[in-house]
């Protein structure tokens, strides 16, 4: 049995599925894996035919989990690691097979059409029973023998599919030609061979061309992993040698010649060129590269030959955790899933009471068997739920992947569906509205001279990673000036630094911190209100009393950081309201520097002097007022905010930790992208609803007509495939997808 929730750890595996025909299947596989031994989660995704399975550490193994599949009437293996051409290779063996049974299909059935066909233009003629017998044989006992098999290992679990279902209909035809030849030897008898063969025929093309339609579904996926190249050049000992790209290590030294593909992450050391990573990050323009610049394994190098040194190989390479990223999205199910898997899960035994109920109603009222076992094998073969599994995991595959290929990555299902309802989106100011690499414009002393002041904050803020520091330490370094050392140096979080600095205690930071410290900040009080409400942030910098005396703290001087606004952010802010979307601002920083950046952009609501921990409870105020609040950050003290919000989205351009904790998150530090990311999951969500509508829609027609023989079985299979491949090829329209924000005059897809 299923084990309780536990905090027991846990740990995630992935297996390929065989043998799945509908979203009965689906739903059989997930739930023989979820009552296996020690499995707190499993999902099952028919399109990519796959299972995730999350279980706790040692309580089960692989194959344990194997075992379970295979005793629900299914196959299942371990992904075996295949090179993308390898992949490829065998996708396209395995469609030039399926393309091959179509044709023969088609070849042998013909003949057994064309009679029907004749008889709408007034010519009555007919095969004779043992042509069509023999034709209609390898049809049904040949090329339909995959639907035995599957139905057969169905009900060895006593269960149903749709193998199963078309199994019983094109047998019961079949069979009822077989009575009606062996009992008749003359022409007088009516055969339904065509009948049978012309199911199986259109349910392999239907499966053909659904199988197409599936693997373009996962082009985003093949384009990201035919971005790994097979090897890279490596400089050792002073020389050049290629070698396979798993034996790269990190701070090995690898050669791009111009027009080659970048393999590793890693920072240049050597040469000067431009990057494309539009396959990467969804950027069109390329990308100035210098030494000391990041470049991405997957970039293609333009002009200049680039020596780096790697950063990151293997799994943890930015194209590898964007590849992970995608394929868990594609993996995972949607929440609007649970709604088809209730109804796939009695759909099958449901439809085989109505085909049962149809027969004896026809036989009992009419008395015509033939006509009975007709109408019922009619119900069996239009009831095919393929269309109900397909309908939402084809639309998130490719609305997934058409947003990877853009620089939007989306963690999973619920982030997308989630996101599409979003009414109220909070932006961090620092490094997401604008660039988030202040200047040191203006630095004020009281009763010194500047360089002084320059001297003492460079002392306090030498070692910290910090914009603001970085800011300070630069124009210090600029002007020649030489810090003296600190000692004691700590951080005050979302308020500043405090060190030691020439035997004296030194602070600098906001307006939280001097009042804290009771700090007279009167002396430059109008110069700072000045620069506040030109956008500047303002830090204060003090010192203790002579003697190290606390009570007579005095301030020294201010500094003044300019931050440009990102030159997309006012586009997205307009482009959000205009959707009816509440845009809101929320930063560490002063009131007056966060008005004239909101001002700027035409953001009407502020939260400003918030310290990192309480950015949360800011998005849990913002949750009460609004239904769907999403939160954009870059830092790491924007992780709890992005957890706390309904969808979490971060920058890449950011730290690690943001990026893991939000559900969406963004490959490129534009503004621009969160309308975008909201508008493909609005427009994948409509597809996955479009979908579900035709899917149901079809079944609620189509049953209720072919119970009541208005359908022959041929019409009722030609809609049966039908069904799956207008589901598949809807959800693939959004591979028409374009950014709005990018391309103004763009035709995207509704």
């Amino acid at each position: 049995m299923n084990s309780p929730i536990t905090s027991s750890p846990t740990q995630s595996l992935d297996l390929s599925i065989q043998g799945m025909s509908c979203a009965s299947c689906a739903g059989r596989v997930e739930k023989a894996l979820q009552n296996a031994e020690g499995v707190v989660n499993a999902t099952v995704n028919l399109a990519t035919e796959k299972a995730h399975i999350d279980f706790i550490q040692g309580a089960t193994a692989a194959s344990e989990l194997i075992h379970a599949v295979e005793a629900a009437g299914y196959h299942a293996s371990l992904p075996a690691p295949v090179p993308v051409a390898q992949h490829e290779n065998n996708k396209q063996q395995q469609t030039d097979r399926e393309a091959r049974a179509v044709v023969i299909a088609v070849i042998l059935s013909l003949p057994l059409v064309v009679p029907m066909v004749l008889s709408i233009f007034g010519v009555h003629w007919m095969l004779p029973g043992w042509i069509q017998f023999f034709l209609a044989t390898p049809v049904q006992f040949w090329l339909g023998a995959r639907f035995y098999r599957a139905g057969w290992s169905a009900l060895k679990a006593k269960t149903g599919n749709m193998d199963l279902l078309v199994a019983l209909g094109t047998s019961a035809g079949y069979g009822l030609s077989v009575y009606e030849l062996i009992r008749h030897t003359g022409h007088a008898a009516h055969y339904y061979f065509e009948a049978s063969a012309v199911v199986i025929t259109l349910v392999l093309l239907g499966k053909w061309l659904e199988g197409r339609a599936k693997r373009q579904t996962t082009a985003a996926i093949q384009a990201l992993q035919a971005l790994r190249p097979a090897t890279a050049r490596i400089r050792c000992h002073q020389q050049e040698k290629e070698i396979p790209i798993e034996q790269v290590r990190v701070n090995d030294l690898i050669i791009v010649k111009p027009g080659e593909r970048i393999p590793v992450d890693g920072v240049v050391v050597e040469g000067s060129s431009h990057a494309d990573e539009s396959l990467v990050t969804g950027e069109s323009l390329p990308v100035t590269k210098q030494v000391h610049d990041k470049v991405t394994g997957g970039s293609i190098n333009a002009e200049g030959l680039l020596v780096i040194k790697t950063l990151a190989v293997g799994t943890e390479t930015t194209l590898a955790r964007i590849i992970r990223l995608v394929e868990d999205a594609q993996i995972a199910k949607a929440p609007i899933q649970r709604l088809v898997d209730k109804v796939s899960a009695v759909f099958v035994p449901v439809v085989l009471i109505i085909a049962l109920s149809t027969f004896i109603g026809w036989w009992w009222f009419g008395g015509d068997v033939q006509q009975a076992i007709i109408n019922a094998v009619a119900v069996l073969v239009i009831a095919c739920p393929c269309a109900l599994g397909l309908a939402t995991p084809t639309a998130i595959m490719a609305g997934t992947g058409v947003a990877a290929q853009q620089g939007i990555l989306i963690k999973d299902a619920e982030a997308l569906e989630v996101a599409h309802r979003i009414t109220t989106v909070l932006f961090d100011k620092t490094g997401t509205l604008t660039q988030g690499k202040p200047v040191l414009v203006e630095h004020l002393a009281v009763n010194q001279d500047q360089q002084s002041i320059l001297r003492i904050a460079a002392a306090v803020q030498a070692g910290s990673e910090h914009p603001l520091a970085r800011a300070v330490i630069a124009l210090a370094q600029q002007q020649h000036l030489i810090a003296p050392a600190s000692e004691q140096s700590k951080a005050l979080p979302g308020r500043g630094t405090a060190a030691i600095v020439e035997g004296v205690q030194y602070y600098l930071g906001n307006t939280r911190l001097m009042e804290e410290l009771s700090i007279d900040l009167s002396p430059l009080a109008a110069q700072a209100r000045l620069l506040e409400s030109r956008g500047n942030t303002i830090s204060w910098l003090a010192r203790n009393g002579n003697d190290g005396k606390q009570e007579d703290k005095q301030l020294l001087g201010l500094l003044a950081f300019g931050d440009q606004i990102k030159p997309s952010a006012a586009v997205a802010i307009k482009q959000l309201h205009q959707r009816g979307i509440n845009t809101v601002m929320i930063t560490g920083d002063n009131q007056g520097s966060a008005d004239a950046v909101a001002k700027a952009l035409g953001i009407q609501q502020v939260f400003a002097n918030v310290l990192p921990a309480d950015k949360a409870h800011a998005v849990a105020e913002l949750k009460q007022r609004y239904a769907s609040v999403a939160m954009v950050g870059d830092g790491i003290n924007d992780a709890p905010a992005l957890a706390a919000a309904d969808v979490g989205i971060a920058m890449a351009t950011g730290t690690d930790v943001a990026m893991h904790t939000a559900g969406i998150t963004l490959m490129r530090g534009d503004p621009a992208l969160v309308v975008d990311a909201i508008d493909i999951s609005q427009r994948t969500y409509n597809k996955i609803r479009q979908n579900l509508f035709w899917a149901f829609i079809y079944n609620l027609i189509g049953i209720p007509l072919a119970a009541m023989g208005f359908l022959s079985p041929i019409i009722a299979g030609a809609a049966m495939a039908f069904s799956s491949v207008s589901v598949v090829m809807n959800a693939l329209l959004l591979k028409r997808w374009r950014p709005h924000t990018r391309d103004q005059s763009g035709h995207t897809d509704s």
